[in-house]
């Protein structure tokens, strides 16, 4: 399916889990809707072996310190034990595609259960989410509107598990 103004999202299938799987799941504040963005985060997660899994949180509009922590919590809640935080934050560390890969394959092959990726808010991520993060992850210094970013990771996602996969979508 193309992106458009009128695209649709196919919806994404939950798949049980195989003993040696690891869930890969983007948690991000805000909606995407049915935008270009979320056609994109969709067919990349729907490409996974595995399928991936997009979870959206919304907090109140409430003053900016409280909804970052309300923001931080929606996040934290939903960690599975035995699970690896990776936040999205511009102080991140800039790494490579095969770097991506070569931490979820570590993880993967440790045992761990599901990857989280989470998507801050429009202010960034609560300290707590930082100090839970097992790696904080950028994007470059460019500022990225958040909706992109999503289709980004989603891809950068994708382009790992084809590494590890030794699939020629990946050419360096």
């Amino acid at each position: 399916m193309r992106p458009g103004k009128d695209a649709q999202p196919p919806p994404l299938k939950e798949t049980p889990l195989k003993d040696t799987t690891m869930r890969i799941t983007i948690a991000a504040i805000g909606k995407i809707g049915t935008k270009p963005e979320a056609v994109l985060v969709r067919d990349y997660f729907a490409r996974l072996p595995h399928q991936g899994r997009l979870l959206e949180f919304t907090a109140p509009h409430t003053e900016k310190a409280k909804r970052i922590s309300a923001e931080g919590q929606k996040i934290l809640d939903i960690l599975p034990a035995q699970s690896k935080l990776v936040a999205l934050d511009a102080k991140g560390k800039n790494l490579t595609s095969r770097a991506l890969a070569a931490h979820i394959k570590d993880w993967r092959d440790d045992g761990v259960r599901e990857a989280i990726f989470a998507i801050g808010g429009a202010d960034g991520h609560s300290a707590a989410v930082l100090a839970r993060a097992d790696l904080t992850l950028a994007f470059g210094s460019a500022t990225w509107p958040h909706l992109l970013v999503r289709a980004m990771l989603a891809e950068q996602l994708y382009r790992a598990e084809m590494i590890l996969a030794k699939h020629p979508y990946h050419h360096e």
